[in-house]
């Protein structure tokens, strides 16, 4: 017999809420749980991979539809794993265009900040910009 846990074994062994396994079970990312025999939700080694895997996933900025697409190539060892890597460089794609704004960011408001020289609140660039009027413009 394989050994079960509960879900505070299993919240404890991946590092996950307890919320949040609910959360992916309700959302069909984990199967609906197994249940003992007074009502309390029961895992395998199976659903514990697959936590692992989502919560991986989700460290690394995957959304949850991509994982979603993820795990269905996964329940089908048998399919190309092409789609898995146009999955990885959209998700590329995506970060790239979010760290090039981030550095924009960081470059008009690093302008901002070390421009500062004191002087009355009401003509503060620093909190002009964080108004969104001088960082919007930069940013645009």
């Amino acid at each position: 017999m394989t050994k079960r846990l509960a879900i505070g074994d299993l919240a404890r062994e991946t590092g996950t809420k307890v919320n949040t396994i609910r959360f992916y079970e309700e959302i069909g990312l984990l199967p609906e749980a197994l249940r003992t025999a007074s009502g309390r939700r029961s895992y395998d080694a199976a659903d514990l991979r697959r936590l692992a895997f989502v919560r991986h996933g989700r460290q690394l900025g995957f959304s949850i539809p991509e994982i979603r697409s993820l795990l269905a190539l996964s329940d089908q060892p048998d399919r190309d794993c092409g789609e898995a890597a146009a999955i990885a460089r959209a998700h590329l794609a995506d970060i790239g265009i979010r760290i090039a704004r981030l550095e924009t960011l960081r470059s008009a408001l690093t302008e901002v900040a070390t421009s500062c020289e004191g002087g009355r609140a009401a003509e503060c660039r620093v909190i002009e910009a964080i108004a969104g009027t001088e960082l919007a413009l930069q940013t645009g």
